[in-house]
C-alpha cells in the first residue's frame, strides 16, 4: 500500500475535460487586472482542467463515516493504509524558517491586519481567505494584492484618523489557507462552470509569489482546510506537484499544514500525511470546525445530543483523545503537531475580566505545550505574549518532533465518546446570538467578529447552527423543560434581531440581519441538515457585474 497510486499525479488528476476561456464576472475592484493577469488566468485554467473532475468525485464520496454511524457501526481506520499506519516513514525535514512555529497568529487577509500580524511577535501570521474571511469579490481580490505587497515588504497603511502602520524589521513567517475543496469562487467560470475557490486562492497566491518568496529565502507555505480523506490529501499533492512543474519550481517547494477539524480525518492522520509527506510541515488541532464536524456526522442517529457548546472544552473525552493522537502521529512521522485557536481576546476597561480572559489562553496553552504540541494558534496580537511565554519556558527548542513519547493506542471508541452533559435556554440563546451576528457581519463582508470577548469565525457559527437544528430534530428539552421546537427558536431568534438593531453601533444594518435571521431559520427548519453555512449563504454575497476579462 506504500505509494500514492499508479501513474504520475497529472495521469491521475487529469480526466478529458477541455477547458475554454476564464471568465471574470465581478464587480470592478481596484487592481483586478495586476492580481488576474492574463498569465495568472492561464494557470487557474489548467488547474481546473486537470483536477476539477476529480475534485467532483471526492467530493460526491463525503459522508461515508456519516453513513456508518446511521447504521449503527462503529468507523474504525481504513484496513486498506494499514501498512502506512505500520511501516516506519517520515515526512521530508520542514524548512528551517519554519522550524519554530511556537505561537502562530491567524486572521484575514486585511491591510491592517497582515501588517499587526507580522509584526506581532508570533513565529508565523496564516492569512485566511476560509473561516475568518467573508469572500466578497471585493475582498477577496484585495486580499490577494495585500499579500503581494507583504511577499515584497511593501505594505503599508494609514487609517481614517491619520496613523500610519508599516512593517518592523522582523516579521512573522507567513502562510495562507485557501477556501475548502466545498466552496466555489463564482465570480470566475471557465465554460460557464464557477471554478474552486480552493484553486482559485491557491493558485493566485503561488503565481505571483512563489519565486519571491524563494528569493527571499522562504517558500509558499499553506494550511489546507476541512479534508474529509486521504484522497483528497492526494489531490492537494498532485496539486502542488502539478503546479511545480508548470511554474518551474523545485519539487518540494510548496509545503502545507493539514488542519485536522473534520472527524474522518481524525480517523487518517498517518495517511494524510503520507499522501503530502514530500510537501508536508504537520498537522494542526482545528478544534471548532471538529467540534462543528462532530456534531454533524450524528445528525441522523436519534437520541444523541450534544450540550451546550461552552460545555465542550478540550477537557472532554473526545476532544482529548483526538489532540493526544494528533501529537504521537505528527512526531513518529517528523511533522509539527500545532494546536488550536484560543478564541479570547483582550477585555477593554475592566481588569479583572480582562486577567480572567488572559488566564483561560495561558491554562489552555500549558495543556497543549504539556501534551507535546509545538506551536499553538490565537487570534489577537495581544494574546501573543501570553502564549509565547508558556511555550517558552516548556519548550526551549525550536520544536520537539524529535522527542520519542511514550506510544498511546487512541481507539475509535475514545475518538467518537459522545460527552455527556446538559442543554439550557442560555445555551439557545447562546448559539442564536453568535448565528446571528456572524452571519450578518459575514454578509456584510467582514468574517472575523468578536462576540462577547470572544473571536468569532465561521467554525463557530456553524456549531451554533448547527446544535439548534439537532436540537430541534432530535426533540431536545432545555433543562428548564420546554423542547427546543422551530417555535422556540422563531421567537429566541426575534429577540436577537431587536437586540442587535438597539445597539448603536449596527443602526441601519437591518437587511443583512434580517436575512442572516431567514437563513439560519430555514435552514434549521429542513428536514436535512445543510452541510455549510458558508456555502448555504454564499449566494447572497455574489456581486454580479461587468464582464472584466
Amino acid at each position: 500500500m506504500l505509494d500514492s497510486g499508479g501513474g504520475t499525479p497529472s495521469e491521475r488528476s487529469a480526466q478529458p475535460f477541455g477547458v475554454g476561456p476564464v471568465e471574470v464576472r465581478g464587480p470592478e475592484v481596484p487592481r483586478t487586472g495586476e492580481v488576474l493577469s492574463s498569465d495568472v488566468l492561464s494557470f487557474l485554467g489548467s488547474l481546473h482542467e486537470r483536477f476539477e473532475p476529480m475534485r467532483r468525485e471526492l467530493l460526491g464520496a463525503r459522508g461515508w463515516f456519516r453513513e456508518a454511524l446511521r447504521r449503527g457501526d462503529v468507523p474504525t481506520f481504513p484496513s486498506e493504509t494499514q501498512e502506512v499506519r505500520t511501516a516506519e516513514w517520515k515526512v521530508a525535514p520542514c524548512p528551517e524558517d519554519l522550524a519554530d512555529r511556537r505561537v502562530e497568529i491567524t486572521g484575514p487577509p486585511e491591510r491592517k491586519m497582515i501588517i499587526n500580524a507580522l509584526n506581532s511577535g508570533a513565529r508565523v501570521y496564516m492569512a485566511d481567505f476560509e473561516d475568518a474571511h467573508a469572500p466578497t469579490w471585493k475582498g477577496t481580490i484585495t486580499g490577494q494584492a495585500n499579500l503581494i505587497d507583504a511577499v515584497r515588504k511593501t505594505i503599508a497603511y494609514t487609517s481614517p484618523e491619520g496613523r500610519e502602520y508599516h512593517l518592523s524589521d522582523q516579521v512573522a513567517r507567513l502562510m495562507v489557507r485557501p477556501r475548502g475543496w466545498h466552496l466555489p469562487e463564482s465570480h470566475v467560470l471557465v465554460e460557464d462552470r464557477p471554478i474552486s475557490a480552493s484553486l482559485f486562492d491557491f493558485g493566485v497566491y503561488l503565481h505571483h509569489n512563489a519565486n519571491e518568496l524563494r528569493r527571499r529565502g522562504s517558500g509558499p507555505y499553506f494550511y489546507l482546510p476541512k479534508l474529509e480523506h486521504y484522497l483528497e490529501a492526494r489531490l492537494w499533492n498532485d496539486v502542488f506537484c502539478y503546479s511545480e512543474e508548470r511554474l518551474g519550481l523545485p519539487p518540494g517547494t510548496i509545503r502545507a499544514t493539514v488542519l485536522i477539524e473534520t472527524v474522518p480525518a481524525a480517523f487518517q492522520m498517518d495517511e494524510i500525511l503520507w499522501e503530502l509527506r514530500t510537501h508536508s510541515v504537520g498537522l494542526n488541532c482545528g478544534r471548532w470546525d471538529y467540534l462543528f464536524s462532530f456534531i454533524k456526522q450524528y445528525r441522523d442517529v436519534p437520541g444523541v445530543l450534544f450540550p451546550d457548546r461552552d460545555q465542550l472544552t478540550m477537557s472532554t473525552a473526545f476532544l482529548t483523545a483526538y489532540s493526544r493522537r494528533l501529537v504521537q502521529v505528527c512526531h513518529r512521522r517528523g511533522a509539527h503537531a500545532i494546536g488550536g485557536m484560543a478564541a479570547q481576546i483582550p477585555i477593554k476597561g475592566n481588569a479583572a475580566a480582562n486577567e480572567d480572559a488572559l488566564a483561560k489562553v495561558r491554562a489552555d496553552k500549558e495543556r497543549e505545550v504539556r501534551n507535546g504540541h509545538d506551536g499553538t494558534w490565537v487570534a489577537h496580537p495581544g494574546l501573543v505574549p501570553v502564549a509565547l511565554s508558556v511555550f517558552n519556558e516548556h519548550m526551549p527548542d525550536a520544536n520537539r518532533i524529535g522527542t520519542a513519547l511514550p506510544p498511546e493506542n487512541i481507539t475509535p471508541a475514545e475518538l467518537l465518546a459522545i460527552p455527556p452533559g446538559d442543554i439550557t435556554l442560555a445555551g439557545v440563546h447562546r448559539n442564536a446570538k453568535a448565528a446571528l451576528r456572524y452571519t450578518a457581519s459575514w454578509l456584510g463582508g467582514n468574517g472575523c467578529v468578536p462576540i462577547e470577548n470572544l473571536m468569532e469565525d465561521a467554525a463557530t457559527a456553524e456549531i451554533a447552527r448547527t446544535q439548534l437544528w439537532q436540537w430541534v430534530h432530535h426533540g431536545a428539552r432545555v433543562r428548564e423543560g420546554p423542547p427546543v421546537d422551530l417555535g422556540l427558536i422563531g421567537e429566541v431568534l426575534l429577540e436577537e434581531v431587536s437586540r442587535y438593531l438597539s445597539e448603536a453601533d449596527h443602526a441601519g444594518e437591518a437587511p443583512v440581519v434580517e436575512a442572516a435571521s431567514r437563513i439560519l431559520l430555514e435552514s434549521v427548519a429542513r428536514d436535512e441538515l445543510d452541510e455549510f453555512l458558508t456555502l448555504l449563504a454564499y449566494p447572497e454575497l455574489e456581486e454580479p457585474g461587468s464582464y472584466i476579462r
